[in-house]
């Protein structure tokens, strides 16, 4: 996927009222005015929404005689997911490290006070 595409895709899941659509196209294809009446947003504003969706590859305009209702593309966040994907690996293998090292503190720190109170013990 090219950067420009993954680009545009992240731009138009980054506004909610996007997120919804897509969320409602989820549950199979609807027409403008279905989409639309969910929203206290004028018809041109869903159109505009519907634009950015279209051009990102989220949604696709069908062709059902005279009407034109819009169906999810999820190929396009499969790939997002994807890319996300990698960097949820680098975190967890980053936060696993990190647990790794705290646990050795911990460990060495717990020794550390056992050897001192051993020590004070002793005669």
């Amino acid at each position: 996927m090219a950067s420009d595409s993954l680009s545009l895709v992240f731009s138009a899941l980054a506004d909610p009222t996007r997120r919804a659509i897509l969320e409602q196209l989820a549950g199979g294809p609807r027409s403008v005015g279905d989409i639309a009446s969910e929203f206290t947003m004028t018809g041109p504003a869903i159109t505009k929404h519907l634009r950015v969706l279209e051009k990102a590859g989220l949604i696709r305009q069908e062709k059902q005689a005279q009407l034109r209702p819009r169906t999810l593309q999820a190929k396009p966040l499969k790939e997002a997911q994807a890319w996300i994907e990698d960097y949820r690996q680098f975190w967890e293998q980053s936060f696993d490290r990190l647990d790794a090292y705290l646990n050795e503190l911990q460990r060495t720190s717990k020794e550390s006070a056992e050897g001192k109170k051993d020590q004070e013990t002793q005669p």
